[in-house]
C-alpha cells in the first residue's frame, strides 16, 4: 500500500520561485552586514541539552525539540514518572531554539581565537515546538548580527543604520525603527515605587499593542502593582512629541532617578551618532512604550515595523550586559539584532515588491533548432555564462510552441533564437517575452544587450 507523502506540521517546502525571493532577502541582508564589518559563523543544528535548558524561561524550555539518545536510550532511565528528569536521562541533545545562546557558547569556546570586539552574523534555521499558526512555524530562519566585547554606543547607532539600509535596499517603502532603553524602563519602575517589579512591568507593557491599556492595567494589577503605580507609568507612555521632546520629557520626569537618566543619556548619544551615518527610508522613533519582554536586555532595545501592512514587528534586538556569564566568562557586554526573514517576505509579497526579473531562474533561454544551429547556440550560451548571465538551451529541437510555453512557465524574460540563417549571418534574434518586441543583433553583442 502506497503512503501519501507529507511533512511535519509547522514546516514548509519552498518552490524555486519562493526560494529565489528568499535568497534575495538573505543576500541583501548579508551584503549589508558585511559592509559594516560583520563576519559569518555557523553553529551546529543541535546543541547539548544542558547548553539550551534554562536560557529561555520555563515556557521556552517546554518548546525545545529534544533528540533521543542513540541505541537503547531507556536502559539507564530511572525517573519514568518525572518528565523533566526523564528528558535529561534519555535526551542529551536538542535542536537549537535560537542563534543567541549557541553564539554565547561559541564565544566562550573560541575566545582565545577571536579578536574583540567580535562582530558576527549568522543566517541559519532554528526550531521551536510551538503550536503552528499563521506566521508561526516550528522551523524558520533567523538572520542575526551581534557584536560582543564592547560597551560603545557606536554599535547601537550602526544597527539603526543597518536596519535602515537593508530594508530600504529590499524596496520596503516606509517603516519605523523603534528605539528605547531598558534603563528608561527601569526608571518607570522606580517612579512607580516598584523597582523590584521591572520584569513584570516590561512583560505587561510589551503586550500594549495586543491587549490595550485596560488589559495592561489589569495584568499589572494581577502582578501586585497598584493603580497609582499604573497611573504613573501610563502618564509617561501617553506623552506625544518629537524624539527630542520625548527625551526632554523623560529627562525632567527622571529627576532624582539615576538609572532613568542614564538611559536617556544613552538614547541621546545613540541618535547623535546615527546622524553621521547614511539615512534611507526608515524613520527612527523613540518609543516610550517599547519594552520587549526578554529579561536579558540591559540597554538599548529595538523593534522595526513596516507601514501599510498589519503584521507586527519584522526585526528586533537589544543590548545585553553579560552574554557569556552563564558559561563561565562574565562581563562580556554585547548588542545584537535579528531580521525576521519570514515576516519581511510577507511584507514584500503584500506590497508586490517581487518583480518577475528577480524571480526568474535564468535571464535568457536559447531556442533549440537542432543540428548546426544548436551547436552555434551552445557557443553563444557559453559566452553569456562566462559574462555572468544565467542562461540555458532547451534540451530538444521540439516544436516552437512547446519551447515557448516552457520559457513562459519558467518566467524567463528573454528568448534567443539562432537558426540556420542566423548562423550564416553571425546574428541572433532576441525576443522580449514581456513586451513581445523582437530584434536582430550580432551574437557578440548579446551579453551587453541582456545586461
Amino acid at each position: 500500500m502506497s503512503q501519501k507523502p507529507s511533512i511535519p506540521q509547522g514546516t514548509r517546502d519552498f518552490l524555486p520561485e519562493v526560494m529565489l525571493r528568499r535568497e534575495r532577502i538573505f543576500s541583501t541582508i548579508r551584503s549589508v552586514f558585511r559592509a559594516y564589518g560583520y563576519v559569518p559563523i555557523e553553529t551546529p543544528s543541535m546543541e547539548k541539552l544542558s547548553v539550551l535548558t534554562g536560557k529561555y524561561g520555563e515556557e521556552g524550555d517546554k518548546l525545545l525539540f529534544k533528540i533521543l539518545n542513540n541505541g537503547d536510550f531507556l536502559k539507564d532511565a530511572t525517573a519514568l514518572d518525572d518528565y523533566q528528569k526523564l528528558s535529561f536521562q534519555i535526551c542529551e541533545r536538542a535542536l537549537r531554539y535560537d542563534l543567541t545562546v549557541p553564539f554565547a557558547r561559541f564565544v566562550v569556546m573560541h575566545q582565545h581565537e577571536l579578536s574583540f570586539p567580535f562582530k558576527r552574523y549568522q543566517i541559519q534555521p532554528v526550531w521551536r515546538g510551538d503550536r503552528p499558526g499563521k506566521g508561526r512555524y516550528r522551523e524558520f530562519y533567523q538572520c542575526d548580527a551581534d557584536v560582543v566585547g564592547s560597551d560603545s554606543l557606536l554599535y547601537e547607532a550602526e544597527f539603526l543604520a543597518i536596519f535602515d539600509e537593508a530594508l530600504s535596499r529590499l524596496g520596503i517603502p516606509a517603516f519605523s525603527i523603534l528605539l528605547n532603553n531598558r534603563k528608561v524602563l527601569a526608571g518607570y519602575a522606580e517612579l512607580a515605587g516598584a523597582p523590584d517589579q521591572l520584569v513584570n512591568i516590561c512583560t505587561a507593557i510589551d503586550k500594549l499593542d495586543k491587549i490595550g491599556e485596560a488589559g495592561v492595567r489589569e495584568e499589572l494589577s494581577q502582578r501586585g502593582i497598584s493603580g497609582g503605580a499604573s497611573d504613573t507609568i501610563f502618564r509617561i507612555l501617553s506623552f506625544e512629541g518629537s524624539n527630542q521632546a520625548r527625551l526632554d520629557y523623560l529627562q525632567a520626569a527622571f529627576e532624582g532617578v539615576p538609572i532613568g537618566l542614564e538611559g536617556v543619556a544613552e538614547l541621546r548619544e545613540t541618535l547623535r551618532l546615527r546622524a553621521f551615518l547614511p539615512v534611507y527610508k526608515g524613520q527612527v522613533e523613540i518609543s516610550l512604550s517599547l519594552a520587549r519582554g526578554l529579561d536579558y536586555y540591559t540597554g538599548a532595545i529595538y523593534e522595526v515595523k513596516a507601514h501599510h501592512v498589519q503584521i507586527g514587528s519584522i526585526c528586533g534586538g537589544g543590548r545585553y550586559a553579560d552574554l557569556t556569564g552563564v558559561f563561565g566568562v562574565p562581563g562580556l557586554s554585547g548588542v545584537g539584532i535579528s531580521f525576521g526573514a519570514d515576516r519581511i517576505y510577507d511584507v514584500m509579497e503584500a506590497l508586490e515588491l517581487f518583480t518577475q526579473d528577480q524571480t526568474a531562474p535564468v535571464q535568457a533561454m536559447f531556442v533549440n533548432f537542432g543540428g548546426g544551429a544548436m551547436e552555434a547556440s551552445l557557443r553563444a550560451l557559453a559566452g553569456l555564462r562566462s559574462s555572468g548571465i544565467a542562461a540555458e538551451l532547451y534540451p530538444d529541437a521540439a516544436k516552437l510552441k512547446k519551447q515557448f510555453a516552457y520559457a513562459d512557465k519558467q518566467r524567463i524574460p528573454f528568448l534567443v533564437m539562432i537558426g540556420e540563417d542566423e548562423v550564416v549571418a553571425g546574428v541572433c534574434q532576441l525576443k522580449d517575452m514581456r513586451s513581445g518586441e523582437q530584434r536582430t543583433l550580432p551574437v557578440p553583442d548579446l551579453a551587453e544587450a541582456l545586461r
